[in-house]
């Protein structure tokens, strides 16, 4: 069956469109070839609840500001669903402006912070190391090295405050109970927030309608078996999230249709890892002379880095399946082959 798409068209910039009761939908501007991201206003009583802040630029502030000034009363909660730049990246000055406290996960906090300060495993020169070890050229290496840390630029101050929120906890907005459903594979641990009553799941980037969320692997967990995080977690939204569900993602339209959606990204991982698997039949490759198999365009520099952490991903996925193993050649470089070839 296919999904089914309800609302049609995003809001205007600046504008709101509820797609539920007290469930408001703004669409903000990125930077980036993935050119959106949704945002979610809750009512909660007299005041608001806010679900992920959008990307710090000048322009997402000034349509902040002509939003909160048309709000009928305070923001009292700000909910991040995790800690990539599009969803974190203006917690601050929102939390500044509006007075309300910061709800996430601890994983996705503290990983805001060691990524931000370039600690424990995370941080550019970290990622070069690893990418060389994975068959990286130098002429990519050296631009990773130059930019630096992007996620620096990016979010250009972290909160030192807030609320834990745990998997099987429950947050009360507006009198209805909304579930929380932690995913695991894009981020470490990656917040959804279900309402049985509203029949309404905001998603986050664990469930998109139209392509699929990145999955990596980082230098801090090498042998991270991400993929397999990720698809279990899937499975878990399958079997719990009624068909009829109205899921929220952060990029894309609101649609029904959770199972068919998670069927059809189990699809398409699979057909990925087989084509891995063949390209490795002939002789042993390295993630970076993969990432022509897995993705069949040009990249830039910004890319590449979500493109190599992904191959790494579907590697890991193979090789822990043992439908691929794993070398170091003499210069470091890890290359794969395809099991009993």
């Amino acid at each position: 069956m296919a999904l089914h798409f309800p609302h049609a068209h995003p809001p205007a910039a600046g504008e709101l469109t509820e797609v539920a009761p007290g469930v408001f939908w703004l669409r903000m501007p990125l930077p980036f070839q993935l050119d959106h991201i949704n945002l979610w206003l809750l009512r909660d009583g007299d005041a608001w609840v806010v679900v992920d802040t959008g990307f710090p630029d000048e322009h997402v502030r000034e349509t902040w500001s002509l939003i909160l000034d048309r709000l009928d009363g305070p923001v009292n909660k700000l909910i991040v669903t995790h800690f990539h730049p599009d969803h974190l990246g203006l917690a601050t000055w929102l939390m500044e402006k509006t007075g309300a406290s910061l709800w996430m996960s601890t994983g996705e906090f503290l990983t805001a912070h060691v990524v931000w300060n370039e600690v424990g495993g995370h941080g550019a020169r970290f990622m070069v190391e690893q990418f060389r070890q994975h068959g990286l050229d130098a002429e990519h290496l050296a631009k990773f090295e130059k930019r630096g840390s992007g996620y620096r630029k990016a979010v250009p101050a972290l909160p030192d405050y807030y609320h834990r929120l745990m998997a099987g906890d429950s947050v009360v907005i507006d009198g209805r109970s909304w579930q929380l459903m932690i995913g695991h594979g894009h981020a470490p641990e990656h917040v959804a927030l279900y309402c049985a009553e509203l029949g309404v799941l905001i998603s986050g980037d664990m469930l998109l309608p139209r392509i699929s969320t990145n999955i990596s692997v980082f230098a801090a967990t090498p042998q991270a078996d991400a993929l397999r995080w990720y698809l279990a977690s899937l499975d878990v939204m399958a079997q719990e999230i009624p068909a009829e569900t109205l899921v929220l993602p952060s990029h894309g339209l609101p649609f029904t249709g959770v199972q068919e959606r998670v069927g059809d990204l189990h699809a398409h991982h699979e057909e990925r890892l087989r084509a891995l698997e063949t390209s490795c039949e002939q002789a042993p490759k390295s993630a970076a002379e993969l990432l022509d198999t897995l993705f069949n365009r040009q990249l830039d520099t910004h890319q590449t880095m979500f493109a190599m952490g992904e191959a790494i991903a579907h590697l890991n996925y193979l090789e822990q399946a043992g439908r691929l193993s794993r070398h170091c050649d003499a210069e470091g470089v890890i290359r794969y082959t395809r099991t009993g070839h």
